[in-house]
């Protein structure tokens, strides 16, 4: 298992937010890379930390960077919409870490990116049983409408009708199974001078695709609702995200 390459960011602005004492006890409700927990354990010799992420590799990876903190932080394999489900009653802080981690896009081999040639899945869940939804099912599966719907809505994506069409003519006449097939195909939708622009044409439709596949929205309205029933008097919640919507 591969080392964590994960950079965090906010790190200082995080760790103020919280406003952390010696024997605080909070949630890491993204642990990922394990970035800000280390820096937190670090800081504060006597904290304890609950970590949590739907992706158990992640724990693994964060071992050697862990030695000599293991018995201050636990970890729980679960996502942070079920962060009421935990053993603990209050905690003093909780903070989550939106979005993709370096790791996901470069090591995870589940489609995430664009520039890689990979399985079509897009799930933050380390393994996917039959029941799950993964970006393969939505592009060759969904309606023409609710790809559109879905482009437009979690991508922002102009040309999602178009990219929408583009996707059940192609799966006519094979399945679509990697994200470069999918990636040739978006690049057909979109007008020449259009593709000079600094994002990736393919970027908003990956995106898209991803918060649909893993119901982020409705997944994060859920973890800060229960996340906050969690905090005690006075806790704090630092969220980071870069995310428009």
């Amino acid at each position: 298992m591969s080392e964590s390459i994960h950079k965090s960011v906010l790190l200082k602005e995080t760790i103020e937010a919280l406003n952390l004492h010696e024997d605080s006890v909070i949630i890491d409700a993204t642990f990922g890379g394990g970035g800000h927990s280390i820096e937190i354990l670090e800081k504060y010799p006597n904290l304890k930390i609950i970590a949590l992420d739907q992706d158990g590799t992640v724990w693994s990876k964060a071992q050697s960077k862990l030695k000599g903190k293991e018995k201050r932080i636990r970890f729980i394999n679960i996502n942070f919409r079920d962060i009421d489900k935990i053993d603990v009653d209050k905690v003093d802080g909780i903070m989550f870490d939106l979005g993709l981690s370096s790791d996901q896009l470069e090591n995870g081999g589940r489609g995430f990116s664009f520039m890689k040639d990979e399985p079509l899945l897009m799930s933050m869940k380390s393994e996917v049983s039959k029941d799950d939804t993964t970006a393969y099912d939505i592009v060759n599966n969904w309606s023409e409408e609710n790809i559109a719907k879905i482009i437009y809505g979690y991508g922002e994506e102009r040309y999602s009708r178009r990219i929408a069409h583009a996707i059940c003519e192609a799966r006519e006449r094979t399945e679509i199974k990697t994200t470069f097939e999918l990636v040739r195909i978006i690049e057909g939708c979109v007008p020449k001078d259009f593709r000079k622009s600094k994002i990736h044409r393919a970027t908003k439709t990956f995106q898209a695709l991803r918060i649909a596949v893993n119901d982020e929205l409705h997944t994060l309205e859920l973890g800060l609702q229960n996340g906050f029933d969690k905090l005690k008097k006075d806790g704090r919640m630092a969220v980071i995200s870069f995310h428009s919507l």
